[in-house]
């Protein structure tokens, strides 16, 4: 969708005519010298092929259509030995790096709110050397306070270096590492401990003073909790029973007892388990899916094949959880190419990011990825953010900015680059990611079209969507390099099948035309095992053919185009049959409405026993401020939240961008409560990676719930 723009139509004309000059001088050494012929051609090619053609066949990836990958290296199939592999090729090169924080300061805010500040220096960084030895001491260690093979171990930890090294100790030794969220509440966290039964939690001082210390007495099997980053001050607290380590001297321990590597017996097989990821729980209660050393293998081996020329030139920026199976797996991908991995936070990421201190330098600044994975939340923030820079500008800034945009956005549907554009327009918003960002990869829930295509034009590299989930490995589609379509989360990797299967209350079949359609199941080594003590679970969500092959039934809804490139179009829990009898999607309406510079969340809500759609939603203060400004409504924050009056403007424009996406009349909200606080995983709302909670979504929301649908409420 292009930018409008207010130019003078004579102007424009003109301006029209000097830019078909310049593309016309431009083209013919651009298609000369730029190789981008290949990438267009490529672009075009078929991408993958179901393997017969019976109705419901199996799509693979036209570089794995005779064999699914599986080993990322010869003889590499568990993780210790990838690792070993990766540190005698890569031996003294930068492997993980943490920037040292110079300064910390309180900084009062005009509320009376109080914000820590850094001031952070530069990376320091361990070689693939370093990160061995301090893994290996680890693991001994581990083994010296009685961790024994084959037994779960929890880490409840930020992402950060230590987590890494805590995990190749576990890989190596052949204990089960039980991941949780660090910002999974309470409940949460005591069911993951006792029904892991783990007796060793490694974490960080601040989680131990803020979540575990709360809850520690609840989980009576635990004797040992391991601060990554020295003891606290206090830790008098604890139960009797639990002794606190440090990971320093842990490592200590391990490097005198150190017999050079573990023995036979703990060394792990590939059926082994490596993981027990706790899902975020959009669903409800967190399952823990068991991972095995094939499982993770098989997956980074299809995640690595669609990223050109990875290796050692690359530095990736990780930031998101490590307990959620994208950012494992990005991690891994890196680890075991060459390339470095820099860690970075939410909040220290960007200059402008909330704990960097004004006039101070953020994580991607200093760091200068070249590799970066995000959640299309983030991407959201950064689109609105920009967007709102460029309304700002002055007018004859703004038609510049736009008369790019949508020069570029043409050229790229071609499959051309603009290289001036770039150059002169777009470095300054390239720049707020370090500017060498050269791969985009977004994860974890589905990424609007609008975001997407900004995200191409402005930062200068492609922007891939993929889709894969926990019980997957993370794996099962990304989109190629040279793909530059929207909507579309690209054809399967080479480790895995995918396949649709009919869904008759929806109306999805695998023999609809132009495109089949259907539940995906996805098959192939990255298929997990089942989830950890829930048979009746694993039955409902894995099923095995008559081949011996392993199948996954995501509950998505996804159709395959002639290029073999998979479209996620539905949700079967997001669809909601009205009183009427008409299916709404409800994640198709907020896809529609969340893009919205006014929106900054949304969760859309149906009922089976009333005939329209409500909604959520937490509205962008700067924009909300300023429509209540003109139509005179004055007021508190909260006051304009809950005002009927503002609720029947937003609606207005709600409704007119869901007719502009082409919503049917019964899709779009009826009614509407604006929310004055966002939703973060602190408040449970939503999972790690943004994705809504619609139970707790429902509970928190029921009195307005009652409201909008005319019920009493007392």
């Amino acid at each position: 969708m292009k930018l409008k723009h207010n130019i003078n139509p004579i102007l424009l004309q003109f301006i029209n005519f000097v830019i078909l000059v310049y593309t016309f001088i431009t083209w013919i050494p651009w298609y000369i010298f730029s190789g981008s012929r290949q990438a267009i051609a490529k672009a075009k090619q078929v991408k993958a092929k179901p393997v017969n053609n019976k109705p419901g066949a199996a799509y693979r990836s036209v570089n794995s259509l005779h064999c699914l990958a599986s080993v990322l290296y010869p003889g590499c199939d568990t993780l210790d030995k990838v690792f070993k592999y990766a540190k005698t090729k890569f031996k003294d090169k930068k492997l993980l790096g943490t920037r040292e924080i110079l300064k910390e300061e309180d900084e009062i805010q005009p509320s009376g709110k109080v914000f820590k500040k850094v001031i952070l220096g530069k990376y320091t960084w361990l070689s693939y050397e370093d990160v061995y030895i301090k893994a290996v001491n680890f693991g001994n260690g581990l083994a010296v306070l009685g961790q024994q093979p084959k037994t779960n171990i929890a880490i409840f930890c930020e992402t950060r270096a230590e987590w890494m090294i805590a995990a190749q100790a576990c890989f190596m030794c052949n204990y089960q590492l039980v991941t949780l969220y660090a910002t999974l509440g309470g409940p949460a966290i005591v069911h993951g401990l006792n029904e892991t039964e783990v007796t060793t939690i490694i974490t960080s001082k601040e989680l131990m003073q803020t979540k575990l210390k709360e809850i520690v007495s609840q989980v009576p099997l635990l004797r040992h909790i391991i601060t990554v980053d020295g003891k606290p001050t206090t830790w008098s607290e604890f139960p009797k029973g639990v002794i606190v380590h440090t990971m320093a001297s842990v490592q200590a321990m391990g490097a005198k007892a150190d017999t050079g590597s573990p023995p036979s017996l703990a060394r792990p097989v590939p059926s082994d388990i490596a993981v027990i990821m706790y899902t975020s729980g959009s669903t409800g209660v967190p399952k823990g899916v068991m991972i095995s050393h094939c499982n993770i293998i098989a997956g980074i081996t299809g995640m690595a094949e669609r990223i050109p020329n990875l290796g050692e030139k690359d530095i990736y920026i990780g930031y998101l959880p490590l307990a959620h199976v994208l950012e494992l797996s990005a991690e891994l991908v890196c680890l075991s190419h060459g390339c470095r991995i820099g860690y970075s936070s939410p909040q220290t990421l960007a200059d402008q990011s909330s704990k960097i201190k004004k006039g101070s330098k953020g994580d991607v600044t200093t760091l200068k990825p070249t590799l970066m994975a995000a959640v299309p939340e983030i991407m959201d923030r950064i689109y609105k953010n920009v967007m709102n820079k460029v309304n700002e500008m002055t007018t004859f800034q703004r038609n510049l900015f736009i008369l790019a945009y949508n020069y570029k956005m043409e050229q790229i549907s071609k499959g051309y680059t603009t290289p001036l554009c770039d150059s002169l327009i777009f470095r300054k918003v390239r720049m707020l990611l370090g500017g060498k960002i050269r791969i985009l990869l977004c994860g974890g829930a589905p990424l609007s079209a609008a975001t997407q295509r900004f995200m191409n034009i402005c930062f200068c590299c492609p922007v891939g969507q993929g889709y894969g989930l926990t019980e997957s490995s993370g794996a099962g589609t990304i989109m190629e390099v040279w793909d530059y379509t929207t909507g579309r989360v690209g054809a399967p990797l080479v480790c895995c099948e995918i396949k649709l299967m009919n869904w008759e209350e929806g109306g999805y079949y695998n023999t609809d035309k132009p495109y089949p359609r259907g539940e995906i199941l996805i098959g192939g080594p990255n298929v997990t095992v089942g989830y950890y003590k829930n048979e009746v679970r694993t039955k409902t969500d894995f099923s095995v053919d008559e081949n011996g092959q392993r199948w996954l039934h995501t509950g998505d809804i996804g159709e395959f185009h002639q290029d073999g490139c998979l479209k996620i179009i539905d949700r079967k829990k997001d669809l909601v049959k009205l009183q009427a009898g008409e299916y709404v999607s409800l994640g198709k309406v907020e896809a529609a409405l969340k893009s919205l510079p006014l929106v900054d969340n949304i969760c859309a809500y149906a009922s089976s026993f009333h005939s329209y759609v409500i909604g959520f939603v937490v509205p962008n203060q700067k924009e909300l401020a300023e429509l209540a400004r003109k139509k005179g409504f004055k007021g508190t924050w909260e006051e304009i939240c809950n005002s009927p009056e503002m609720e029947k403007e937003v609606l207005k424009v709600l409704a007119e961008a869901a007719m502009a996406a082409n919503l049917e009349k019964f899709e779009i909200p009826v009614k509407i409560r604006l929310s004055p606080d966002p939703w973060t995983p602190e408040t449970g709302l939503v999972t790690d990676a943004f994705k809504l909670k619609r139970k707790e979504l429902t509970a928190y929301y029921q009195m307005d719930i009652d409201r909008l649908y005319g019920k009493n409420v007392k």
